[in-house]
């Protein structure tokens, strides 16, 4: 698999003060079901979301699901170092990068941008400017107390914010007292200038005393004095001087009794400080007893998942895997023979070439391979196993015995097995034309999901590459195999010919191995003779004549860790009901028609 990833930002780490943390896109291995397992998809980190696409070049069709980050979880796999799961309340998403750096940028950055989601997140704090006047100073102190504490600001920075105001209000309290202290200089002033004119027209003009003792206006206009002669303190009004000096003493009072109180909230920070501690540590006990609680309910609720297919490390047992295995069969024989009750078949004109063309070795690249494998199987494969020990006889149905002798390495089922069977009316020839033609392989072939040829290397030698149907739990298993057919002449004029078809893994540049399946190595022969009894009388040969004797191996090397049980167990199962199909289908292709020695 590969993952790439690129950021809109520097790949250095994000200022909390600079902005929101970069977004982030690239590549990774999505688990998608137990059908199609691990897909390569656009994964794409932004605005607090985490998106995928099928596709980067199919982006603008829109994401295919997202998951909103501020209460995810994310949790990298116990065993697998390039994994991680994230959840969010049933949703799971399980993610593969390419390899354990790759995941580790990507769970930075979703824990990065997951932080900076919630309320109270650093970026988000930001320091309110010193106001200009006590009056502006009050209104927003009432306002931005109150949306500071619900975004969550601490108590420091309100207590900052209180010696800021303090200060502003220091200032205006000086520039009041320079205010106040200049209008008691000018009342000074004027009070003197006003006691000389009323002096000076008492001695020019006749004034009218009222009740009270004040005086009044004369007729031509001219002040007279209003203020009481025997208060001369009280000529000023108010006493601006002395005012002031009690504004001061007042608001130093206020300013003490707010530092004060400053003081006491800095020494309450801690007590409360320790408070919010242990309720932080009971927040988060109870967070890892609830985690436990999910991960052990997601074990049932998610079943199906990635942690539930094959291998060491698989969470489900034996004989869970058995009747998983089991049952999937038994769905996939069920869909097999609703299809074959309601398909009819075409017939194919499939022209055979001549008896000489499977009779050469060939040219091509693996014509000495070829050979080789054809010599071992003619060797080996045609051995009687009644003196080997080491050969367990698992079925015997009629004609049909199939032999088991059992190999692990490392772990890994590599039982051999050898199937002998003998089916009326059919030749060697034709047996080994059908096994081998890729033009019928689908019409008899159930395991295989689909199938192309390679590359043609000569009328009797082609590369196939197939996929076969998933059983889950199993993983998706393919095969690259190159597939030749030989015709060997018998060395006795008493013993039949045989024919042969040997299919052996190989590798090719046009079929590399990839994530989706596991890639299985095969070894596989099917060995025919035709053998002929004499018609009665002058009677021409029938297919009632003839016998095919069949003998049929395989070693397969799965590629990957199962059950050996399970393995075992599917092989006993399913080997005599591939025999059955594929020579009732050679059976019913071949009834009427000539016979192909």
């Amino acid at each position: 698999m590969s993952e790439k990833s690129s950021s809109s930002g520097s790949d250095e780490d994000v200022d909390p003060e600079s902005g929101p943390p970069v977004e982030l896109g690239g590549i990774l291995s999505k688990w998608t079901n137990y059908i199609h397992g691990w897909q390569d998809r656009w994964v794409v980190l932004k605005n607090n979301t985490l998106s995928y696409y099928k596709s980067k070049d199919e982006r603008e069709y829109g994401c295919r699901g997202s998951l909103c980050l501020s209460k995810a979880v994310i949790t990298p796999h116990e065993f697998d170092e390039c994994r991680f799961d994230i959840s969010v309340n049933d949703s799971v998403w399980y993610l593969r990068a390419e390899d354990p750096e790759h995941r580790l940028q990507w769970i930075e950055s979703i824990e990065l941008h997951k932080a900076e989601s919630g309320y109270g997140s650093e970026t988000s704090l930001r320091r309110h400017g010193s106001m200009l006047s006590l009056t502006s100073a009050a209104s927003a102190l009432s306002s931005a107390s109150t949306s500071s504490f619900k975004k969550g600001h601490r108590l420091r920075e309100k207590l900052s914010e209180m010696e800021t105001f303090r200060d502003i209000l220091c200032r205006q309290v000086d520039t009041l007292q320079k205010y106040f202290d200049s209008c008691a200089d000018v009342v000074s002033k004027d009070e003197f200038q006003r006691d000389r004119v009323v002096e000076e027209d008492e001695d020019e003009f006749p004034t009218t005393t009222r009740p009270d003792g004040e005086y009044n206006h004369n007729n031509n206009g001219s002040k007279e004095k209003l203020f009481s002669p025997a208060s001369p303190k009280g000529m000023n009004g108010i006493d601006f001087k002395g005012e002031a000096i009690t504004f001061k003493a007042t608001t130093a009072g206020i300013l003490s009794t707010l530092s004060h109180c400053i003081e006491l909230m800095v020494k309450r920070e801690d007590s409360w400080q320790k408070r919010v501690d242990k309720e932080l540590e009971k927040r988060r006990r109870v967070e890892d007893a609830y985690k436990s609680a999910m991960n052990e309910l997601k074990k049932k609720s998610h079943y199906g998942g990635p942690d539930y297919e094959e291998g060491p490390n698989s969470l489900i047992n034996e004989d869970e895997f058995f009747d998983a295995v089991e049952a999937a069969l038994d769905r996939q024989d069920k869909i097999e023979e609703q299809c074959q009750s309601e398909k009819v078949r075409i017939p194919r004109l499939t022209p055979v070439p001549p008896g000489d063309v499977y009779s050469t070795i060939g040219t091509h690249r693996f014509a000495n391979k070829v050979e080789e494998m054809v010599q071992n199987h003619m060797t080996y494969s045609l051995q009687d196993m009644g003196g080997d020990a080491n050969w367990q006889l698992v079925i015997e149905e009629g004609e049909m015995k199939v032999y088991r002798r059992e190999v692990e390495e490392n772990g890994i089922v590599l039982d051999p097995l050898k199937a002998t069977h003998a089916v009326k009316g059919v030749t060697g020839h034709e047996v080994c034309h059908y096994f081998w033609d890729t033009s019928v392989r689908m019409d008899w072939e159930t395991t295989i999901e689909n199938f192309n040829v390679v590359e043609t290397l000569s009328d009797n030698a082609v590369i196939v590459y197939q996929t076969h149907k998933r059983v889950w739990p199993a993983s998706q298993r393919d095969v690259l195999y190159l597939s030749a057919i030989r015709k060997i002449m018998a060395t006795n004029e008493n013993d039949p010919d045989t024919w042969l078809v040997c299919n052996f893994s190989v590798d090719h540049d046009k079929a590399l191995p990839t994530n989706r399946c596991v890639r299985a190595k095969i070894n596989v022969a099917m060995i025919c003779q035709t053998l002929v009894s004499p018609p009665e009388g002058d009677k021409d040969i029938s297919r009632d004549n003839i016998l095919c004797k069949i003998t049929y191996v395989a070693n397969v090397n799965p590629g990957g860790w199962a059950p050996a049980s399970v393995l075992r167990a599917v092989a006993k199962r399913e080997y005599p009901k591939f025999l059955k199909r594929f020579t009732s289908y050679v059976q019913e292709k071949t009834a009427g028609k000539p016979i192909l020695f």
